[in-house]
């Protein structure tokens, strides 16, 4: 006698998988993290009426010494957002961390920005405000001083602080530009 009983919910196209199970998908998930910092309405008037533009200004970055800034124009909210992280998510530059602060003291420029950055002690935390504050969360930096100085325009700010970090040199970089040693130079 063969054995003719089937086992309830037996299902050949779901591979003898009970239907209550189920399924779970693999999703990678992306180490960059990005930030909104600003979204300008932009108004062009022309002969029909006004048109009506988005840019926005995101930072992206790795919290782990890479950060990024991108712009992006777009009739709707939502798709400047994608346009300017995936332009932030390509221009990003690698900074050169000591601990959870920064090597040195530095000062940004970008236009009439200028954004002054000094390390800080372990639990300090990060001190800076506006639109400083994202580039260096999202960078990795955990405590850090800054004060801006001049035009506190968010688009302005953002790229000096990216200036600021762009300036940073490590110690093994200095004694290597010197020829020397890092004890050398210590």
């Amino acid at each position: 006698m063969q054995n003719t009983e089937k086992k309830p919910f037996e299902n050949k196209r779901n591979g003898n998988r009970n239907r209550n199970e189920k399924k779970t998908f693999n999703k990678e998930v992306d180490p960059i993290a990005s930030k909104l910092v600003d979204v300008n309405r932009i108004t062009k008037v022309v002969k029909g009426g006004r048109n009506m533009r988005f840019a926005a200004l995101v930072v992206a970055g790795d919290k782990a010494g890479k950060v990024g800034v991108g712009t992006g124009k777009a009739a709707e909210v939502p798709n400047a957002i994608d346009k300017a992280t995936m332009s932030a998510k390509k221009h990003m530059i690698t900074i050169p961390l000591e601990g959870t602060t920064i090597p040195h003291e530095v000062v940004g420029k970008f236009g009439t920005s200028m954004v002054k950055l000094l390390p800080a002690k372990e639990g300090t935390g990060v001190i800076a405000g506006g639109s400083v504050r994202p580039v260096v969360e999202l960078c990795g930096i955990k405590d850090i001083t800054a004060k801006t100085y001049g035009s506190r325009s968010k688009i302005n700010c953002v790229k000096a602080t990216l200036n600021g970090l762009m300036q940073l040199r490590s110690k093994e970089e200095i004694a290597s530009l010197r020829g020397k040693t890092l004890e050398e130079i210590l």
